[in-house]
């Protein structure tokens, strides 16, 4: 990691980096040399993020020195991601970096997805990634250039059953992606995003020890091999591919959809 992708001097807004994907992502980048703003909620889970960072600085597994930052920021709120993204770049010079990270989970079909529940939704995963996008695409073309990556799913490409709010916020995250590229090709800012499958997080245990509490162990077998190579993918698997489409080493990237799913979308049916 000390030789490629190197993030030194550049500073990184990761959204919703207190667990699971945004968590591995933010440590991923401080041990590649960036200043990591976090951006949660959850301060508990901020802080837990921080002390990760900093005490693999203190154990020499960051020797690129790279560092972090808490910041309190509800991305739903669009005064709020403006005033955080201004607040950061004055005190840094610029950011070069954000990961769009934040998101909620819904299960239903459309039947069963109230107009609250779209709402709801809609707030974070969507509004919340179009604040972000906001703040940064047009700050990041003054300053010469940066670069956004934005979460989306598989849901975003393929069908997946029960997943109506979820799949719909998705899809949103997959065009205002290709949009932002499109629009700032020529203004040095590159807009990707990441597709994965089910990703093994504190989520995924909570979801099933909420409604399978009497099969656990067989309803985690049952969402392992849903993905064709037979498992869940880790967070730091997808910290690993963010990484790299953040880094200059992908400067000719942009505009790109990456399915990271153990197969799923190439092998329908598996």
């Amino acid at each position: 990691m000390t030789s490629f992708f190197n993030l030194s001097k550049k500073t990184a807004i990761v959204t919703g980096a207190g667990s699971g994907i945004g968590q591995a992502i933010a440590k991923r980048f401080a041990s590649a040399g960036a200043h990591v703003a976090v951006w949660e909620l959850n301060a508990d889970a901020a802080a837990q993020t921080l002390q990760q960072i900093e005490n693999a600085a203190q154990s020499g597994d960051n020797n690129l020195g790279g560092s972090a930052e808490v910041m309190a920021v509800n991305v739903a709120d669009a005064g709020a991601v403006e005033a955080a993204y201004a607040e950061l770049q004055q005190r840094r010079g610029k950011v070069d970096v954000m990961v769009n990270n934040a998101g909620i989970a819904s299960v239903g079909t459309v039947e069963e997805t109230t107009p609250e529940e779209m709402d709801r939704v809609y707030k974070v995963n969507i509004a919340g990634v179009a604040n972000g996008l906001r703040a940064a695409a047009p700050r990041m073309a003054a300053q010469g250039g940066g670069v956004i990556l934005n979460l989306a799913s598989i849901a975003s490409l393929i069908g997946i059953k029960d997943r109506f709010a979820y799949s719909a916020s998705k899809g949103a995250v997959l065009t205002m992606t290709y949009s932002v590229a499109i629009d700032y090709a020529k203004k040095g800012v590159r807009c990707n995003c990441m597709c994965p499958a089910r990703i093994h997080t504190p989520f995924v245990d909570g979801f099933i020890n909420d409604n399978y509490s009497d099969k656990k162990e067989e309803m985690f077998r049952l969402l392992s091999e849903y993905q064709p190579i037979g498992r869940m993918g880790k967070p730091e698997e997808v910290a690993a591919l963010a990484h790299f489409l953040c880094s200059d080493d992908a400067k000719f990237i942009t505009g790109s959809a990456y399915p990271i799913d153990g197969g799923i979308c190439s092998m329908p049916g598996f």
